[in-house]
């Protein structure tokens, strides 16, 4: 692994996951709690031994940037490990990076400079667990010029993947990015084999084939679009599917790009026996993790009209917060969440510095960092109702309040935090007419 450099594409607007974007890249999105959704894509590595990793950053990078000098800069470089983010540069181009293989191509001269015999290039905003280790001995072995990761779908989800033919020995003889009509798997005709995004490239012949399409002039700078299609033909592209060890089907991996495909994510952590598993203790998920206290639950008054228990049961709740006599179920608390007395929160994710005021009822929804729940406000009950108030609304009915969103007490009208903003500006404006 040491002549393996990994690439992770962090640059996603993430505009299908507004308001939980507006902030922040997609990869910076909070995931499962304490995590971010990058963080399980940097795990993957470590834990395949992988400590050579270059993160490229885009859209909205304060927030990964932040999180990444906190969390994830414990490895030696006097050992030659590194978790670097490089942001655009314009260093060979003067456009931001334009598509996947643009960012690679943009950074030419930094891979240079390391040097590797092969680049493992990865998505940062899937959920999953692998081990890239087996998937790069493959290319090796196989003496491939390009491999492809790729699982199996279903047919009516594949015009959102790059979807690929293979022949019986994995080698990829068509590949269509996000095609209008999928092409099915031959002894599956309700499924399609889709690409991870994960790509791994002998280093030579990914330079050659960058530089080539940077040339050119109609060109997206796109792998799935632009480079896996134009050398099917005379390379040896092979397929590697992604499956689970344990049983042979195909593993646990998830696009959280929707807010309906991450709500959903989220909610498959908190059952008995869940789908992810963040308590594999071979498989640790790392990621910074604040110097909060433990979790506390108080109040334990079952008194007839006056029921006031502290609990929260089928759910996580992370460092720092408080569960003081409301009522917690089926949902993921973040870092430092207060939920106050008689409040109800069900089968929603909290995230950081949430605080649920007295009575507040919510169902069903996302609210970002530092968003204060006014008392006996109701989240998730009626869709016009949150509308009204500002909220976004998904088409399962998911609610989502945007980072660090207000109410008003009486009315419950939400001030969003833009509009502080304005006013902030508008008063110092003022103030400085003559």
């Amino acid at each position: 692994m040491n002549n393996v450099l990994t690439v992770i594409l962090a640059g996603g607007k993430g505009s299908r996951l507004e308001p939980l974007t507006l902030d922040r890249s997609k990869p910076a999105v909070p995931f499962g709690g304490g995590f971010r959704i990058i963080d399980f894509a940097l795990s993957n590595c470590i834990n395949s031994g992988l400590r050579k990793i270059l993160v490229v950053t885009q859209y909205k990078a304060a927030s990964l940037e932040r999180h990444i000098e906190r969390g994830w800069h414990f490895m030696s470089s006097e050992l030659g490990e590194f978790v670097t983010v490089r942001p655009p540069e314009q260093r060979v181009d003067e456009n931001w990076y334009l598509g996947t293989a643009d960012a690679l191509y943009q950074n030419i001269y930094t891979i240079e400079q390391i040097a590797p015999r092969h680049v493992l290039i990865l998505s940062g905003d899937h959920i999953y667990q692998m081990d890239y280790s087996g998937f790069i001995a493959d290319h090796i072995q196989s003496e491939a010029d390009c491999t492809i990761g790729c699982l199996p779908v279903p047919l009516n989800e594949g015009q959102r993947f790059g979807v690929m033919n293979v022949d019986d020995e994995n080698r990829v003889i068509d590949f269509a990015e996000k095609p209008d009509n999928p092409s099915p798997m031959p002894n599956d005709p309700e499924q399609c084999l889709a690409s991870m995004g994960i790509y791994v490239f002998r280093t030579e012949f990914l330079f050659e084939h960058l530089c080539r399409d940077a040339n050119k002039p109609n060109s997206e700078r796109d792998f799935g679009k632009n480079i896996i299609p134009s050398i099917i033909d005379k390379h040896l592209v092979r397929a590697w599917p992604f499956v689970d060890k344990k049983t042979g089907q195909p593993a646990y991996w998830k696009d959280v790009g929707t807010l309906d495909s991450y709500y959903e994510t989220n909610m498959d952590l908190i059952s008995v026996d869940p789908k992810f598993n963040l308590y594999d203790a071979n498989w640790p998920i790392r990621s910074y993790q604040p110097p909060l206290p433990p979790p506390k639950f108080v109040f334990n008054d079952t008194t007839p009209g006056n029921f006031r228990v502290g609990y929260a049961v089928d759910s996580m709740v992370c460092p720092g917060s408080i569960v003081s006599g409301g009522t917690v179920e089926r949902s993921i608390l973040g870092p430092s969440v207060r939920i106050s007395s008689y409040a109800e929160v069900r089968d929603s994710i909290l995230y950081e510095g949430v605080k649920v005021g007295r009575y507040a009822r919510i169902r069903k929804a996302i609210i970002d960092k530092n968003v204060q729940i006014p008392e006996g406000m109701r989240i998730g009950y009626d869709s016009d109702e949150d509308r009204r108030h500002g909220l976004t609304v998904s088409e399962s009915g998911i609610v989502a309040v945007p980072k660090n969103a207000r109410f008003e007490q009486n009315s419950n009208v939400m001030k969003p935090h833009i509009g502080q903003l304005e006013a902030r500006t508008n008063s110092i404006r003022s103030q400085e007419t003559p």
